[in-house]
């Protein structure tokens, strides 16, 4: 078979990829190298997370805040099966859909591992050994990433885990160890810390979701604290562990260099995760290789080869599934003259923990090495009558602006529907709007979003209405 252009890949970047294609006329196969479609996101990551992160938040709910409500429960369970079940019911669905979609643009989908015999030509081994060629005048390269392990703390995947075996974890932890103090340790611990475990995290760094601005971090850890009794032994360097059967000791160094020592029942490797490029033949079509493992690409995100583009985990930047997404449909529309663009700067980044956290733009870290002159503006949620009513008055809104033209430069959420607030966030910086923009545009009372419209009327000379 010959093909204007293969996606090698099925997760959000690669299926998302194929179907743009397909849209503007290009004949088009997707691979995908297990027997399912859609990826590390559908599979084992961003989906079945937010559905055990939902469940949890149900159970955790029913226990701690319905009586409140004036609902009374007797005999709370945690049945564990039916979690999983219920999860895997999801994951199914949308496994199904994908599939589906290829159908309906004509995509040829093969199951295998595929691999560069040359420039143009793709083999394609099934689980069986089973080969076959094909032919294809372009290729995205869209195979997404894997967790990071380290040397000195082999995974065995039965009591010292990654993110793909604490999906599926049959029991409920007496004691979960998470390693990594970043946005996939934090989701899983808020899963089995809201039915019943207590949680312990070490992270290296001095604080938690490192990379987000450090306000969200502070506030996140104080609320994990307080509403789930997660303990945090932040500045802390792992130097190993230990399966002893039914429990796991992990050894670390304190701030002060001193020893110690954590036992739990399992413990969460979450350091991050790597680019995954085994068993491509990458060297066959000649792609040369960037820093840490990743693929070398334009600012196209065509590689040193003409023809070839990477995507998503595998290059440069976020490893996020909606930044996979955007650049697929990049890849796909530059392939026939059109002169796509991505702000990068302008892809947020989201916790799906409760309450969520999210950020876009600028942090204030970021501005002040810069250098630049900025103006900011916060909003609680304490202050907020939809969050009163509710009962979720943790977080805030805080929004940063330049000081000369009062354009939003960054907005950073902790609070109750922030993963979907924040596209307010995005819209507005998009089309470069400021702080006053913002505030002057109604927004429906009583609603989460307002303390937006409060925090820009915040950053705005300070003229915040309800607080």
């Amino acid at each position: 078979m010959k093909y204007d252009v293969t996606v090698i890949g099925s997760g959000p970047g690669g299926y998302v990829a194929a179907i743009r294609c397909a849209q503007l006329g290009l004949k088009t196969a997707i691979i995908e190298k297990y027997n399912v479609l859609g990826g590390t996101c559908l599979n084992v990551g961003c989906i079945p997370s937010k559905a055990l992160l939902d469940s949890s938040e149900h159970f955790h709910n029913a226990a701690h805040s319905f009586k409140e409500h004036g609902i009374e429960l007797e005999n709370l369970q945690v049945n564990m099966e039916q979690m999983i079940t219920r999860k895997a019911g999801v994951v199914k669905s949308n496994n199904d859909g994908i599939a589906f979609l290829m159908k309906k643009n004509k995509i040829d989908t093969y199951f295998g591992l595929g691999s560069f015999v040359n420039k143009n030509t793709i083999k394609i081994t099934d689980a069986e050994g089973k080969e076959q060629q094909i032919e294809t005048d372009r290729t995205i390269i869209a195979t997404g990433s894997k967790p990071t392990s380290l040397p000195f703390l082999p995974v065995d995947k039965k009591r010292i885990i990654t993110s793909t075996e604490a999906l599926t974890l049959t029991e409920v932890p007496k004691n979960l160890i998470i390693i990594g103090g970043g946005v996939i340790g934090l989701e899983l611990g808020s899963v089995y810390a809201r039915l019943g475990a207590k949680v312990q995290v070490i992270e290296y760094m001095d604080s938690i979701i490192p990379t987000m601005d450090r306000a969200l971090g502070k506030e996140l850890m104080r609320i994990l604290k307080k509403t789930l009794g997660f303990e945090f032994f932040m500045s802390h360097k792992v130097t190993g562990a230990t399966n002893e059967g039914e429990t796991v000791k992990v050894t670390a160094e304190n701030p002060k260099g001193e020893a110690v020592t954590f036992e739990g029942d399992y413990v969460l490797v979450s350091v991050g995760r790597k680019p995954y490029t085994e068993g491509l033949g990458l060297e066959n079509a000649g792609v040369q290789m960037g820093e840490r493992g990743m693929i070398a690409v334009n600012d196209h995100l065509e590689t040193n080869v003409p023809g070839i583009f990477a995507i998503g985990d595998v290059i440069r930047g976020a490893m996020l599934a909606h930044k996979a997404e955007e650049e697929g449909v990049l890849v796909a529309e530059y392939m026939v003259g059109q002169k796509p663009h991505i702000n990068y700067n302008l892809i947020p980044g989201v916790v799906y923990t409760w309450p969520e956290v999210a950020g876009v733009g600028f942090t204030e870290e970021q501005l002040k090495e810069q250098g630049r002159a900025y103006k900011t503006g916060s909003f609680p949620f304490k202050a907020s009558g939809r969050a009163k009513a509710s009962g979720d008055t943790d977080g805030f809104v805080k929004v940063l602006a330049d000081q000369a033209t009062d354009e939003i430069l960054g907005v950073h959420m902790i609070g109750p529907r922030i993963a979907d607030l924040i596209a307010e966030a995005v819209t507005a910086m998009e089309f470069r709007a400021s702080a006053e923009d913002v505030a002057r545009m109604s927004h429906a009372h009583p609603t989460y979003a307002e303390a937006m419209k409060e925090a820009c009327l915040a950053a705005t000379e300070n003229r915040a209405i309800h607080i």
